[in-house]
């Protein structure tokens, strides 16, 4: 798409917008529809694009990907027409007998920018969100991966209006065109550092975003747990998608008198999962790219490899790798986002809690403990954006909890009725009415205040 189209794009969604603000409900549940049916009919080329692009099990793929999105989209279709009533609330009774309520409206027109590393989900997530609760959406699928969003742009192409939903490809250049235009939503999935270029760009317009961003999501070890159940769980989080998951276990700390036994789990679990070549496997993916397998290989250090570190730069494969960590070490520095897991000895659950506070706020967090008083003493002192406890990951498959980061993590939670919610103004409406007509809201104001005052006092 040359660059006077994607304003062209963007411009025809605005005027169509302004033309006729209010989309049906009957339009909404069509356009779902039809990203249901598209999905289903293109889906042997979504799988396909995602084991060229990551390396992916058509398992992983169809788990994480197509049946997470089709899941979503038949919760929203069931509930939407509730979800658009307006809400009627309380009015004081100085003001009787008028009404108020609160009816959701559509910002506008939306841009949705998304990641490579779930490059379907992130995407089409967010997508029917922002559909069901009436706006018109540009797209701007990643261009690292590159099949995807060919797959991506082909669907949206030929199944939708470019009034309703158009699709960008590109790089920096066709990100940053967009990003020039005014839009009345932004929401971005992916890193800080291009979040803060995109609240900037926003800023210009006073447009609100969403910015789904990552961090180093910690794994908490202490108390009564069964060690076997939990290297088992955190194993399957950690190394799903090869370590490419922003909610990733990306380290753990474990109690000192535990450390020794947790390591030795943790590598049974992995022979079990991907034998004792997980190059060979098929459930075991690949690094999205020769930059981040080469930013991946940076934070090995050989002599504290515990288990793995094995690679093949033709493949792009890194096995799962265990390693052991202090405090400073190079891959504690920023989030590691691949199948590296350092793991952290820790004297007492107090000096946890402290290096987990002292560092920025996480997108999610585990904790792995059946004494409640241990749970509680972290949930009361760490904050993040999600917490799965005595499991990984498992938070993001519940729809019915809002699915955001905090601080530095980023700003804003979907899925389910949150997503409705999230891409939804929430219109307040003031019905007054006209039988009654009190004198003291009107000038001249002499001797009216103390009544007011009474009227508030009791009828408020």
């Amino acid at each position: 798409m040359k660059l006077e189209d994607i304003d062209n794009a963007v411009l025809l969604q605005r005027q169509k917008y302004l033309e006729n603000s209010y989309i049906e409900l009957d339009k909404r549940l069509e356009l779902l529809k039809k990203v249901q049916e598209s999905i289903e009919d293109n889906e042997k080329e979504i799988l396909e694009a995602l084991k060229l692009d990551l390396g992916k099990p058509t398992y992983e793929s169809q788990l994480s990907e197509i049946l997470f999105v089709q899941n979503e989209i038949r919760s929203i279709k069931k509930n939407l027409k509730k979800w658009m009533r307006k809400k009627k609330v309380k009015t004081p009774l100085i003001h009787f007998p008028a009404k108020s309520y609160i009816q959701p409206e559509a910002y506008g027109s939306i841009l949705i920018i998304s990641p490579w590393n779930y490059p379907f989900q992130l995407l089409f997530s967010p997508l029917i969100g922002a559909i069901a609760a009436g706006n018109r959406v540009v797209l701007k699928p990643s261009e690292i991966s590159s099949n995807t969003s060919r797959v991506i742009k082909k669907i949206i192409t030929e199944n939708f209006e470019t009034e309703f939903i158009t699709c960008v490809e590109g790089g920096v250049e066709e990100t940053t065109r967009l990003l020039n235009n005014r839009f009345d939503y932004i929401f971005y999935t992916g890193n800080g550092h291009v979040g803060r270029i995109i609240m900037e760009k926003a800023a210009k317009n006073l447009t609100p975003v969403t910015l789904e961003l990552g961090g180093k999501s910690p794994t908490f070890v202490f108390g009564d747990s069964n060690l076997d159940l939990v290297a088992k769980r955190i194993v399957s989080g950690k190394f799903f998608n090869a370590g490419q998951t922003c909610i990733a276990p990306d380290y753990v700390l474990v109690q000192e008198n535990k450390y020794e036994e947790l390591v030795d789990k943790l590598k049974i679990y992995i022979d079990k999962f991907y034998g004792k070549d997980p190059l060979k496997s098929k459930d075991y993916g690949r690094i999205i790219n020769s930059s981040h397998f080469e930013r991946l290989l940076k934070l090995i250090s050989e002599d504290k490899v515990l288990y793995g570190g094995k690679h093949s730069v033709e493949e792009k494969y890194i096995s799962p790798t265990i390693v052991s960590v202090e405090g400073e070490d190079t891959c504690m520095e920023e989030e590691i986002f691949g199948p590296i897991l350092p793991v952290l000895k820790m004297t007492n659950l107090k000096s946890a809690i402290d290096y987990v506070t002292e560092r920025e706020k996480p997108l999610a967090m585990y904790i792995f403990s059946n004494e409640k008083k241990v749970r509680d003493s972290i949930l009361k002192r760490v904050s993040a954006g999600g917490v799965t406890i005595n499991d990984t990951l498992m938070h993001i498959t519940n729809e019915h909890l809002p699915f955001g980061g905090v601080g530095e993590s980023g700003m804003g939670a979907y899925h389910g009725r949150n997503s409705f919610d999230l891409f939804s103004h929430q219109k307040s409406i003031f019905n007054a009415s006209t039988a009654l007509d009190l004198p003291a809201k009107y000038p001249p104001y002499f001797g009216k205040f103390r009544l007011v005052k009474w009227l508030l006092r009791f009828f408020g």
